[in-house]
């Protein structure tokens, strides 16, 4: 029997196939939320707006602060006047709700028509006085989750630069700063300026929800180490300031085109880190930071040892398992990478889109991983065929299948356990505290299929006729 060499790199190709995932202006669904002050006006056809009612109708309960422009017949003939239609929603916007940013989203369309949005909007924003951001989204070039990545890069244009600050604004920080400390002690107060080393600024980008944001920024205040801000902010009114030389570190690993206009257009420099989604990520994500300003990091191997300890009832589901990525969502490098630390193998990763550079320290990490684990080097496949790919997933019967919803049906019918990826991009997954999270997730087909055999066919039907 001769013996199989194993590959000594990863090893990527590249197919044909089409993005085969949600449209990119459903990223409003959660930057609507994450942005407080906000308004995002889509602009396209009648399918966006059937689009975003029914990817965003769970959150019929919030008051949504999104709104449809739609382009008609006569639009898409020019038969009307682009700058005026606008004008007419913005300034009903203004008046309804007085946002402080109107986010522009370009779709399909709009490219289609060549609309020249970046045109319009600063002849508008002068006009309305609310400043306006345009963002392209469309589905001809990005996938899901880069929805976000065009609208994070276009308002890290708006961050503003360190200005000096008049005498009547410093009397007024200074009694904020008071108030803040009221009822501290000096020596106190003192304290906690003194737990921060003395490092440049650092910005973190990505849209997170404010528990995990909290639950980051304490990570590193553990270590020494202030967040000066994050882009988005909550409120667009308080972007970070962004300053050449400022440190920059991006949380989710579909964010490349912000990290660019980060440092070319801001001259930011990027920490090129792993992404802190589970333990392992959070670990070495903290490590690099600390290492860039020359922090030793502490306690950290203790930390990620105990959160290893509290999922362990999750891990023992899935360990000697292995699991396909069908490709949707751009977080799959880092889920096989975490997935491969809790004992499971993968034989294929499928992503829409690779960027090598932004994600290198994530592939690095996922090569030691495999070292580490002694599984096969997963073969990553950018825009997957998924005819192809099926095929290899019936060759190879993995024992999970994480894919986009459109899939996930077809193969359940196959017998092959399949999760939905979009709930990953949904779900709390960043930092140390939410591992538990993501295992959830990732065992629940495999729990059902468990408690199924245990309950047998036979008291299932009785069950159900009793529903």
């Amino acid at each position: 029997m001769t013996n199989v060499q194993e590959p000594q790199a990863l090893e990527f190709e590249c197919e044909t196939g089409n993005y085969h995932t949600f449209c990119p202006i459903s990223c409003v669904a959660w930057l609507y939320q994450k942005i407080e002050d906000s308004f995002f006006l889509v602009i396209g056809t009648k399918t966006c707006g059937y689009f975003l009612q029914n990817a965003m109708g769970v959150m019929i309960f919030a008051e949504p602060r999104y709104a449809m422009a739609e382009l008609e017949e006569g639009d898409i003939s020019a038969q009307l006047n682009d700058y005026e239609e606008l004008k007419r929603l913005c300034l009903q916007i203004k008046r309804d709700r007085n946002p402080s940013v109107i986010v522009w989203i370009g779709t399909c369309t709009t490219e289609i028509i060549k609309m020249d949005l970046e045109g319009l909007a600063p002849r508008l924003e002068a006009e309305i006085g609310i400043p306006i951001v345009t963002a392209r989204a469309n589905g001809l070039d990005y996938a899901f989750t880069q929805g976000e990545d065009t609208v994070l890069a276009a308002m890290a244009q708006r961050c503003p630069n360190q200005a000096p600050v008049a005498e009547e604004e410093k009397q007024e920080r200074n009694a904020i700063a008071k108030l803040l400390s009221f009822g501290k002690k000096k020596e106190d107060v003192a304290r906690e300026e003194s737990e921060y080393a003395d490092h440049p600024p650092l910005v973190l980008f990505g849209s997170l929800p404010d528990p995990v944001v909290t639950n980051l920024t304490l990570e590193l205040k553990k270590q020494g180490i202030k967040v000066s801000g994050w882009l988005p902010s909550k409120r667009y009114t308080e972007l970070p300031v962004l300053e050449e030389g400022y440190y920059v570190s991006g949380v989710n690993p579909f964010l490349s085109r912000t990290a660019t206009t980060l440092m070319r257009r801001r001259k930011c420099k990027l920490i090129g880190a792993p992404f802190p989604i589970g333990p392992d990520g959070t670990r070495a994500w903290i490590e690099k930071i600390c290492s860039v300003f020359g922090i030793e990091p502490k306690g950290l191997e203790e930390r990620e040892a105990q959160i290893w300890e509290g999922v362990e009832d999750y891990v023992k589901l899935i360990r000697g398992k292995s699991v396909f990525f069908m490709g949707d969502n751009l977080l799959e490098i880092s889920l096989a990478r975490f997935l491969i630390r809790c004992g499971m193998s993968c034989p294929e990763i499928g992503i829409p889109y690779m960027d090598k550079r932004y994600q290198a320290a994530e592939l690095a990490l996922l090569e030691k991983t495999c070292q580490e684990m002694g599984v096969p080097y997963p073969k990553i496949i950018e825009k997957p065929d998924n005819y192809n790919q099926i095929q290899r997933i019936q060759e190879m019967k993995p024992d999970l299948v994480i894919t986009g919803m459109a899939h996930a049906n077809p193969l359940e019918a196959r017998g092959i356990n399949t999760k939905w990826s979009v709930e990953f991009t949904f779900a709390q997954i960043h930092g140390f505290t939410n591992a538990r999270d993501i295992l959830e997730l990732a065992t629940r087909p495999l729990r059902r299929n468990n408690n199924l055999k245990d309950l047998g066919w036979g008291t299932l039907v009785k069950e159900a006729a009793k529903i």
